[in-house]
Parts: structure tokens; sequence; C-alpha cells
């Protein structure tokens, strides 16, 4: 694969692209970019306030956004979200990018009782996803692009108690196992579309070591001082967020980027780098622990996949 940057990016003209977390990161820097090409961006975000400072930047550089309410961590917020972006495009959505996330967070729950960041993480964006189907499924060549990590290359999907209800909480642990759910489900759901004939692909990207606000989140939330201050110490070795978001505008917009496959950075270990084809786990290759997450996620979230 050569060297592929944000210049490659085909004309986004009369596409409507939603991405969650839109309001920073990687979420914003896909936003401006997608929004720069020509696409109606819907800038997904749960905070009013941050969302509408976002949206304002994009449109200061003469981008169309639009801002949607969403809380991952709130299924009926997810729900809400659906039905309004279904309504607000006619039922025309041409890419998911499914990149919002929380990290290493101390245990906590969501409104619906699920740990905090598999919670946000997973079962969020994939409630969404199976919520937007239909949407996704008129637009020729429709994409979801689910954001993973090189986390999940040590995570470990616990089907019986995903949300440590009875096992010891590890803030990393989870983070690696709601990683390693996204990627199962990325894999998963493209499996059923090809199943069942759907003119969408599902694709899976990471970002590698980049700059971002999860890592000052992370360390905030743990009140952990020394954490926060080695946070900034790493950021001087990381690469920018203009770097790290190409993975996933790679599977979200070239039309080289296969369904079913998983893009990061090419430098050493996945670090740094242009996109290309990612190494993943065996773990994230279990074909029959990705079905089984799939029954799990709807049995938890009470929405009916997409395909069924």
């Amino acid at each position: 694969m050569a060297k592929w940057t944000e210049a490659d990016i085909p004309d986004q003209t009369g596409r409507t692209v939603l991405v969650t977390g839109a309001n920073s990161g990687l979420g914003l820097r896909s936003a401006e970019v997608l929004s720069a090409k020509g696409a109606l961006v819907l800038m997904a975000c749960r905070s009013p306030e941050r969302g509408q400072r976002a949206l304002e930047k994009v449109l200061a550089t003469g981008g169309k956004a639009e801002l949607v309410a969403l809380d991952l961590a709130d299924l009926a917020s997810v729900r809400a979200a659906a039905q309004e972006v279904r309504e607000r495009t006619g039922d025309a959505l041409d890419v998911l990018l499914n990149n919002a996330g929380v990290m290493a967070v101390p245990l906590g729950r969501t409104a619906d009782d699920f740990e905090r960041q598999f919670g946000t993480n997973h079962l969020g964006h994939a409630a969404l996803t199976w919520l937007l189907m239909p949407a996704l499924r008129t637009r020729p060549g429709a994409r979801v692009v689910t954001l993973s990590s090189l986390a999940h290359q040590a995570g470990k999907l616990d089907v019986a108690d995903p949300n440590y209800e009875v096992r010891g909480y590890s803030a990393w642990g989870a983070y690696g196992q709601s990683k390693l759910a996204n990627l199962l489900f990325a894999r998963e759901l493209d499996r059923r579309l090809r199943r069942a004939g759907a003119d969408v692909a599902s694709i899976a990207a990471h970002p590698g070591f980049t700059a971002t606000e999860l890592s000052a989140n992370m360390a905030r939330a743990q009140g952990n001082w020394f954490l926060e201050m080695g946070t900034k110490v790493s950021d001087l070795f990381s690469q920018p967020v203009e770097r790290g978001a190409l993975p996933q505008l790679y599977a979200a917009t070239s039309p080289d980027a296969v369904g079913g496959q998983y893009y990061g950075p090419d430098g050493v270990r996945g670090m740094r780098g242009h996109p290309t084809v990612a190494a993943m786990s065996s773990a994230a290759k279990d074909d029959l622990a990705a079905g089984r997450l799939w029954d799990l996620t709807a049995t938890l979230t009470r929405v009916t996949p997409d395909p069924a």
C-alpha cells in the first residue's frame, strides 16, 4: 500500500457521514477532513457545549456539519439519536464512523447498568449500528467504520461476566475487553452483511499511538497526578491527531478499503505511520467468540440485530 494521506480522499460531495465523539480528537479531525471534502457531517456528541464549539470550528472552515445529541452510555439516547438521524437524512446514511470511547477509567456503570467501558465503547456503538442499518442499506457502498485499539491485543472477552459483576475490576483489562469487542463485532457484522447480500461494508481501524484527550481524561478520572504527568510526557512521543485519524479516514473513504479488514499505522508495532492492514490478535479472529458476542449484545441492549 502506498503512503496514503488525506490528499487521497475522493470527493465526498453528496455523502452523509455520522461521526460519534466528534467534539474532540480523532472524531473532530475526521469531521473536519470529511466536511472539507464535501460531505455533510453529522457530529454526534454527548456534551452540547463541547459539541457546539466543535461544530463552529468545522463550519468556520466552510464545511457542512450538524450536531446530533448522543450519549453512548445511555441506550435511550442511542435510540433517540438513531431515530433523529434516520428522519433527518431521509434514511440515507453513507458512513457511520464509530469513533467515540472512554479509556481505562475507574469502575462505573452506564445508565443501563453496564460496565462503563464495555457499555460505551461496544454496546452503545453496536446498538447504534443496528438501529441505523436501514439508513445505511439504502446507500450504494455504505460503510460502518469501528475504531478499535492496539489494546485489543491484550483484551480478553468474558461473555459470562462482561460487566464485571463477579470478577475483580481492572481499568486496563476492561478497556482491552471493550476494544476486542469492537473488533469482533466489526468483523462479525461484515460477515453477516455479506451473507445477507447487503451493499454495506463493515471495517475496523485503530489510530496507533496518537495524542488525544483520552489519555488525559483517563488520568483525571483516576485522580492520579503522577499518571497525568506521565501522559503529558508520553504525548511528546506520540503522533499527532492529523496522522492518527488517517486509518479511520482510509476505512471510511478509500475505494481500496475492504470489508472485514482492520487498518492501522504502518510503523513499528503499529504505533505510528500511514494506513496499512493491521495485525489482529488470535482472540480477534475467533469467529465463535464473535458469534457469542453478537448474541450477548442483542440480549443486553434489547435491540434487534440487523442483519438478523
